[in-house]
C-alpha cells in the first residue's frame, strides 16, 4: 500500500548529521576492534528500499579489515545440500570484527518462499530454526541488529523508473526486481509471517521508514549507536619522524618505466 510521503530532509542538513554519525561509527569500530566485541547488523526490506545506499554510508569511513560488507550470491549446488544457516556462519564475525549483513539468511523468508525457491517444508524448518539459531548467537557474545527497511509501493516503482533510466544504475535492476512489483502483496504477507516468528526478545526487529532515503540513512545508524555500550578508545600517540638524511640514493630515468597517459590534461 501507499505510504504517507516523508518531507525530503535538506541536504545541507543531511550532510551535516551524517558526518557526525560517521564519526561516531569509527569510535565504535575502535571500541569494536579493542574490546573483542564482534557486532552483526542485519540489513533486509523489499527491493530499492535504501539498504545498499545506508550500507554503504554505515562503511564509507571503517576500516575495511575490522568492518565487511557480506552480501552473498545466490547459493552454489554444494550450498544447496549444506543446512541452510551453514553458508552464512562462516561470514560470522571474529572478536573485533564488524559483519555487515546486505541481506542474510532472511532470504529464506522472502524471495525464496515468494518466488518458490524452496519448499514448504523448508521454509516452515527456517521459521522454527531461525529464533533457536538467533538466541545461540547472541548467548554466545554477539551483538546481533535487525533492520527492516520499509518503502512504500509508490515509491519503489518511482526508484525502479529512476533506475530504469540511469545508466550508472540500471545494473541494480534485476528481472527478479521488476517481479517484486507484481507481487507486492505476496512479499508484505511474507514479511509479516517473518516477524511473528522472528521478532524475538533477544534479537527485535527495527523497521525504517525508508520513503526519504536520508531520513532513513540518518535514523537508522543513529538507532545502531544509541542500541550499542561503546565509549570512545583514546587514539595511540603517534609522532611523524624525521626524514633522514640521503644516502645517495637516484630515481632511474623515467623513459624505463611505462606511465599512465595524462588523461586529465586534455580536460
Amino acid at each position: 500500500m501507499a505510504g504517507k510521503k516523508a518531507t525530503r530532509l535538506p541536504r545541507a542538513t543531511y550532510e551535516e548529521e551524517l558526518l557526525r554519525l560517521q564519526t561516531e561509527l569509527v569510535k565504535l569500530q575502535e571500541w569494536v576492534r579493542t574490546t573483542g566485541t564482534r557486532l552483526v547488523v542485519i540489513f533486509e526490506g523489499r527491493d530499492a528500499a535504501g539498504k545498499g545506499g545506508t550500507i554503504k554510508r554505515v562503511a564509507e569511513h571503517l576500516n575495511p579489515r575490522v568492518a565487511r560488507i557480506a552480501a552473498l550470491p545466490k547459493p552454489t549446488e554444494r550450498e544447496r545440500g549444506q543446512w541452510y544457516f551453514q553458508r552464512y556462519i562462516q561470514h560470522l564475525p571474529a572478536a573485533g570484527e564488524i559483519v555487515l549483513f546486505d541481506r542474510s539468511w532472511y532470504n529464506r523468508a522472502g524471495v525464496e518462499h515468494v518466488m518458490g525457491f524452496c519448499t514448504e517444508e523448508e521454509y516452515q524448518l527456517f521459521l522454527r530454526q531461525c529464533p533457536i539459531f538467533e538466541r545461540m548467537l547472541v548467548e554466545d557474545g554477539i551483538l546481533l541488529r535487525k533492520y527492516w527497511f520499509s518503502v512504500s509501493d509508490t515509491e519503489q516503482q518511482d526508484r525502479f523508473r529512476r533506475r530504469l533510466e540511469d545508466p550508472l544504475r540500471r545494473w541494480k535492476l534485476s528481472p527478479m526486481d521488476l517481479e517484486s512489483i507484481s507481487r507486492w502483496e505476496a512479499y508484505s504477507r511474507a514479511k509479516d509471517e517473518m516477524m511473528v516468528h522472528t521478532d524475538i526478545t533477544e534479537a527485535r526487529w527495527f523497521v525504517v521508514e525508508s520513503d526519504d532515503k536520508r531520513r532513513a540513512r540518518l535514523n537508522m545508524i543513529a538507532h545502531l549507536l544509541a542500541s550499542v555500550p561503546y565509549h570512545e578508545v583514546p587514539p595511540s600517540v603517534l609522532d611523524l619522524p624525521e626524514r633522514p638524511a640521503s644516502t645517495g640514493y637516484q630515481r632511474p630515468p623515467r623513459d624505463l618505466r611505462t606511465y599512465v597517459p595524462d588523461h586529465a590534461a586534455k580536460l
